[in-house]
């Protein structure tokens, strides 16, 4: 998974740059053409959105802006890839140049799991993934 973070205030300041979109379209288009692509979406402003933090017995809901965390995600990408190479690889093709930065992160499988969880959790996420599978062809 690629994660995209950035200085959410830093970037409200200036509105992207038009070129940007074609950039990025043509970077999702190289990943969809390779077929590693299999998820990618930007995410609107923290203004939009909110945190629900659990420090108790009830979570908490605090809307955002979150002003105070220095860097935010903005989007992501899940890439299936055969190695964190070739995850890297990818990430360096980003057509970002504004101080943005991309965390590369290995989505977790059920079987990273095997002999810590016990059988019947990781027999029941397999059964709800083929039901996802089901609904959703993928």
């Amino acid at each position: 998974m690629l994660l995209l973070k950035y200085d959410e205030a830093a970037q409200s300041a200036t509105p992207p740059d038009p070129a940007m979109f074609e950039e990025m379209g043509k970077f999702n288009t190289a990943m969809v053409d390779a077929g590693v692509l299999l998820a990618g979406e930007g995410l609107m402003p923290s203004a939009q959105g909110a945190v629900v933090a659990f420090d108790g017995e009830e979570p908490t809901v605090s809307d955002g802006p979150f002003t105070e965390a220095k860097e935010l995600v903005g989007g992501f990408w899940i890439l299936e890839v055969d190695s964190l190479s070739d995850a890297l690889s990818w990430a360096r093709r980003a057509p970002f140049r504004s101080g943005e930065r991309l965390e590369v992160r290995r989505v977790s499988e059920p079987e990273d799991f095997e002999g810590i969880a016990p059988q019947e959790v990781l027999d029941a996420e397999a059964e709800l993934r083929a039901r996802q599978t089901e609904q959703h062809g993928s």
